[in-house]
């Protein structure tokens, strides 16, 4: 089947935070969002078909997860990451970012120490802060348009520290770390006593020729000293029926996440969300093919209208995922006269690069998962707005 990616879907008035959220942050509703990290390609007809057959069934009761939740899992994680996992490894978890605070509360106290990497989802300090921990902020370092990991700093930053929040692959830089980077930031969390926390959800994004490597999957020392969170929502845009899930490979750590969670019931999923996932996974490869070939060529559409239109800024090109970090650091305007020329001049809504933290500076994050005639205009818009 071709999928029709070209398609406008009218998302205003369903309480949408990308859309109908924008008057919410910047107090006006006349700007074209392009910021919060869902598509506006229609959710994939074998997930909505899935809902709406459970739905004929007029009696939406105490539910459970089903048997396909756990073997679709199971079999796109084989077939997809190369990684065998068993239906015992598995936990539901109502969102990554939730799941992530579950995951301090079990296995840090208030005053310990996390490590970060920056810039970065700002979920991951933001949450580590409001639970008492100290965050311990170690900058990533672009070299040659891309993010890399120094770890001479990366060692001196880890001391002391009780958890790393792993974003693998990056958010917001795109970057797909290789099996090298991860294994070695599995030796010295292992021997410096440092539990990893990787949120995957953008792995099924990755693009071609890139590969994602789960962070268990790589080394004996990331599998006994990790957990690892993944979700369809990303790749299948489906964020709001908040189906995620851990895995846990190794016994001990397994047990004591589960019982955390269980107890507190917090691993008890809806409906909804056991039966999209399963869908997503059971029919969704080929729409995840052709969806990741429209978002190469939106890719590239962004990248060569850059160049040719607005010189001035530039772009962090992703290995992974629908978002782009715009390096506009040669504007040479301070981050507020930045936010304004996006907000007030080019009447777009991105996400401002400090929000990942101090390095993104002079950055805007772009999200360019829309047909390819909204990424048009929201660049024509910026162009304008550059020129005058």
């Amino acid at each position: 089947m071709k999928y029709n990616f070209d398609e406008i879907i009218e998302r205003r008035g369903t309480n949408s935070v990308k859309w109908d959220g924008v008057k919410n942050i910047w107090g006006r509703d006349d700007l074209l969002p392009m910021w919060v990290a869902d598509m506006d390609f229609r959710t994939p007809p074998f997930v909505m078909d899935a809902l709406r057959k459970r739905l004929e069934h007029e009696v939406l009761g105490y539910t459970f997860a089903c048997e396909e939740w756990y073997n679709s899992i199971c079999t796109w994680l084989h077939d997809r990451h190369q990684w065998d996992i068993s239906r015992e490894m598995l936990t539901f978890v109502p969102g990554i970012v939730r799941g992530q605070a579950f995951a301090l509360q079990c296995f840090t106290n208030p005053g310990d120490k996390v490590m970060v990497m920056t810039p970065v989802y700002h979920p991951f300090f933001l949450v580590t802060e409001r639970m008492g921990r100290e965050v311990v902020y170690s900058p990533l370092e672009l070299q040659d348009g891309q993010y890399h990991i120094n770890f001479e700093r990366f060692r001196k930053d880890l001391q002391g520290c009780k958890v790393l929040i792993l974003c693998n692959p990056h958010n917001p830089g795109g970057r797909v770390w290789t099996a090298e980077e991860l294994k070695e930031i599995a030796a010295i969390c292992y021997n410096n006593g440092t539990f990893v926390i990787s949120d995957e959800i953008h792995a099924d994004l990755t693009l071609p020729p890139y590969k994602h490597y789960p962070f268990a999957t790589v080394s004996e020392a990331a599998a006994s000293n990790s957990l690892v969170f993944m979700a369809p929502s990303k790749a299948f845009n489906m964020p709001g029926l908040g189906s995620s899930y851990a895995i846990t490979v190794d016994k001990d750590i397994r047990e004591r996440f589960q019982t955390f969670m269980e107890a507190g019931e917090f691993s008890e999923g809806h409906l909804l969300a056991y039966i999209g996932a399963a869908a997503a996974y059971m029919h969704g490869a080929e729409w995840l093919e052709q969806m990741l070939d429209y978002i190469k060529e939106n890719i590239d559409f962004t990248e060569e209208y850059l160049k040719e239109h607005i010189p001035g800024i530039g772009m962090i090109r992703p290995q992974a995922s629908y978002l782009v970090f715009l390096d506009c650091r040669a504007l040479g305007l301070t981050q507020k006269e930045l936010t304004r020329l996006f907000a007030e001049k080019a009447h777009l809504a991105l996400n401002d690069g400090t929000m990942f933290g101090q390095p993104g500076e002079g950055f805007m994050r772009l999200n360019i998962g829309c047909p390819r005639s909204v990424l048009k205009q929201a660049l024509q818009q910026l162009r304008e707005a550059v020129v005058q």
